[in-house]
């Protein structure tokens, strides 16, 4: 990770949804460099989480993911929505149609179909709620990092 802290961070994480109950499918041991008080940190795929786990509702910037089972699109939305952040989200669905509608139900800057994270420089990378109000990619950043100036003459 990015630095020590960070996995620090995620490690806390992990260790809130273990012992809240969450199984997690690939182990530790199976990374040598991964090790506490270090920047490394191995993958974590977390199942049996529930919104309790800060790893379900806090942004982790890290290599986890909490998998967890939902009854129909009104829940899982209702979960994804469930949090103070909101910077991507990712529809997997063939029904293009039904994931437009999903996505405007999504409180997120960005949402994926059929795939996460992936960076278009056509297309604004922002978030909304407390994970930040900037934007990054796309002609609208020019307007965070230039500053427009009018001038009007009269002869």
């Amino acid at each position: 990770m990015v630095k020590t802290s960070a996995s620090t961070y995620v490690r806390e994480q992990i260790k809130d949804a273990l012992s809240k109950g969450a199984k997690s499918l690939v182990s530790e041991s199976l990374f040598e460099n991964s090790k506490e008080g270090t920047p490394y940190l191995s993958p974590h795929v977390l199942v049996d989480v529930n919104h309790t786990m800060s790893v379900m509702k806090e942004e982790s910037f890290g290599p986890v993911i909490g998998i967890m089972k939902v009854t129909n699109d009104e829940e899982a939305i209702d979960l994804m929505n469930d949090s103070d952040f909101g910077l991507t989200a990712s529809i997997w669905s063939s029904n293009v149609q039904e994931s437009k509608e999903l996505s405007k139900k999504i409180e997120t800057g960005t949402v994926f179909l059929n795939r996460c994270d992936y960076l278009d420089p056509a297309l604004a990378w922002t978030g909304v709620k407390n994970t930040g109000r900037g934007v990054s990619l796309s002609a609208y950043v020019y307007d965070s990092v230039t500053r427009l100036k009018s001038i009007h003459f009269k002869l």
